[in-house]
Order: C-alpha cells, then structure tokens, then sequence
C-alpha cells in the first residue's frame, strides 16, 4: 500500500503559479527580458523573434516542479507483515564449551563428529523453532560470557552461536558462573515464564560460584532450569588436553530438581533432538503482539526524476524566451565603432582616447616660424 510520510506538502504544488501572478508585472512586454542585439547574435537587418520551443520547456518545468514536491512529500510502501507469534517465555542458553567438548564421540548425518558440533547443529534446529520466545545465549567454561542478550532474533543468537570456539574462555568447566549469569540476565525480566536450559558434559571444577548456590537462586527467583547432561557419568577413555571428559549428572539433576525443571541425559545426537523437542513441549503463555511494519522509502525515485527532467530542460534551449524589441537594434547600430571629426576612423577603428594630441597640436610644416623657446637664464631673468 502507498502512502506519503508528509502528505501536506502537496499543497505546494500551485506555488509557482501563486508567484507568477504576485510577482509578474502586468503588461505584455513589462515581463519580458530586452537584452542589446549583440548578446544575442543579431546582426545587421537581423529580425528579432522570439525563442522557439517555450511551450515544451515550460511542460518540462512543469514536471520537474511536481516530481520535487512528490519527493518531499515523502512516498513510502508499507508492507503488510503478518503478526509476529510471541509467547510469555524467555529463554537464556548456558552451553558448556570447555575442553571435554571436543571429544569426538556423537555422529552427525552418519558421520562422527565433536561433542560441540552436534550441540550447535541441534541448538540451532531448537531455536528456529522457538517463534515467539526471547532467547538469549551464555557460554562458559572457565569463566561465563554472555553472547547474546535475550532477543526474538533468533537467527542472531543462531549466528553467534556458531561463531564460539572451544579455548576461547578456557578449558575448565564453571557451571555454577554460566548458571548465575543467566539468571543475572533474568532478573530484571517482566516475563510471566523465565527458563535456563543448561547443557553441560563435565564437572563444575573452576569459578566463583558453586553449582548448588546458583540452583537455590533459580529456585528463590523462581526461575526452572533444565539440565542436560552431554555424555557418560563415568571416565571415558583418556583425556584431552587436561579435560577430564566425565559428566557430573547427579550434580545437573539436583540443579533442576531444586528449581523445579527437568533433568535429561543424552549420550547421541537423535538423544539431543528428542530433549529439546521435549523442552518444546513447555505451555507458552501467550499475549497480544504488536504489529509490525515494514516500510520502504520511495521518494529518491521522483527525485532523480526531478533532477533528469530539469537537465532535459536545460537541454531544449538557452534556457527561456527573449524578446528583443526592434528598436534596440538601432540602439545597437548606434554603438559600433565612432568616426574623429574629419570623418576619417582612426587606424585602430576606434575613436581617439582622451588626452591625445589634437590637429592643433601636431607638429609645424616646413618653412613656417615658430617662436623659439626660452631658455632657463632667459626665464630667470624675467
């Protein structure tokens, strides 16, 4: 649908013909330009006339005039965009990215892959289904980054989320930090629902907040918490550059018995699917959204209109109609080049400049007496 932002600048549109009839003098050559036959090329028995083509320039001005105050006016379309589905749920992410993440012991589409990789690929299947939730993303390992602050851009969050690195906070895991800045973010939150789902394949073995004082937070705040705890409880196999790979579910269990949540344990990528289709499962509590808007702006077109229609103005003539009377072509006859008094012109043409000797002044014929000069002892004696 089209509309104007500034719709009252339409009534400028009548202005030049308002100018024209205030300023306009009345008389038929009174508004004319006369300007000297030699600035317009006129010769000698030339005739004056008036300039063709004044009609076309004039449309032209015409038009340029009402694409300019089409342009100010501010044209826009306003898309209809359907209603944005939003629910009473906000969601903070606390995902493990310590070292233990990097055991290569989950498959993706038949092929093994990180423990990291298969979080992301789900978590980001997760988010795409959480239309109408704002969710907000925490990463933590020896200590907790907030990454994205709750948001209904989830392909944001989805995009940040894979831009995290395993190493970039550390290799130890503190899950009482990722668990306490969550909550932190949900504080001041007005949501009716408030959720932290918290994934983790360790044990809280670094930070400043222990894992049971962050979950008597969650339950005083009233805040669930859902626990996921990544892989086995007891000691696989090696060890990857000091990272123990064991997962402390008992510890993620109490977290969630304590704020009212649920615990899952996954061992497989289809494991991870199934929690978070079941985390889907929550009873959003939904509430009137506001409606969006979407507006493009489409006043540069009538002003580049306006700017292509005044160089083809310019370009129809010399740039308006002159009318030269005819009775400055005598006037202009009347200033060419003047003649001395004997009526011969001077070599140049021009008439002789002031100050220059006269016919009186020139010097005397052969055999004529001039008065000799006196001298300075004859002036002295005088």
């Amino acid at each position: 649908m089209l509309s104007l932002a500034t719709p009252l600048v339409l009534f400028a549109l009548p202005l030049p013909l308002l100018a024209r009839r205030l300023l306009a003098r009345r008389g038929g050559e009174a508004a004319a330009l006369r300007v000297p036959a030699s600035l317009v090329g006129l010769g000698d028995g030339a005739t004056p006339t008036v300039a063709s083509g004044g009609a076309g320039r004039l449309a032209v001005a015409w038009l340029a005039w009402i694409a300019l105050v089409v342009a100010a006016a501010g044209p826009q379309s306003v898309l209809p965009d359907a209603l944005q589905p939003m629910s009473g749920r906000e969601i903070m992410l606390a995902l493990d990215f310590s070292g233990s993440m990097e055991a290569k012991d989950f498959v993706l589409d038949g092929t093994p892959v990180r423990r990291i990789d298969a979080v992301k690929a789900v978590a980001s299947e997760f988010l795409q289904r959480r239309a109408g939730d704002r969710v907000g993303l925490v990463a933590f390992a020896e200590e907790a980054q907030l990454a994205a602050v709750p948001t209904f851009d989830l392909a944001a969050v989805a995009e940040i989320l894979g831009e995290i690195e395993i190493g970039a906070l550390g290799r130890s895991t503190a899950i009482g930090d990722g668990l306490g800045l969550s909550l932190k973010r949900l504080k001041d939150s007005t949501s009716p629902s408030r959720v932290v789902v918290l994934l983790s394949d360790g044990t809280n073995t670094a930070g400043a907040v222990g894992a049971e004082a962050a979950a008597k937070l969650a339950e005083t705040m009233g805040v669930r918490v859902h626990t996921i705890a990544l892989g086995s409880d007891t000691t696989l196999e090696g060890e990857l550059q000091g990272a123990s790979i064991r997962v402390d579910e008992a510890a993620l269990s109490d977290i969630a018995e304590a704020s009212g949540g649920s615990a899952f344990q996954v061992t497989s990528t289809d494991d991870l699917r199934q929690v978070t289709a079941a985390i889907d499962a929550l009873e959003p509590i939904a509430f009137p959204a506001a409606p969006v808007v979407a507006v493009r702006e489409l006043w540069p077109w009538p002003a580049v209109a306006a700017l292509l229609l005044c160089l083809a103005g310019f370009a129809l003539g010399d740039g308006g109609a002159r009318l030269v009377p005819a009775r400055l072509a005598a006037l202009a006859a009347r200033l060419r080049p003047a003649r001395t008094r004997s009526g011969t012109p001077r070599g140049d043409g021009s008439p002789p400049p002031p100050g220059s000797p006269s016919r009186s002044n020139s010097p005397p014929r052969p055999g004529s007496s001039v008065p000799p000069a006196a001298s300075p002892s004859t002036r002295r004696a005088a």
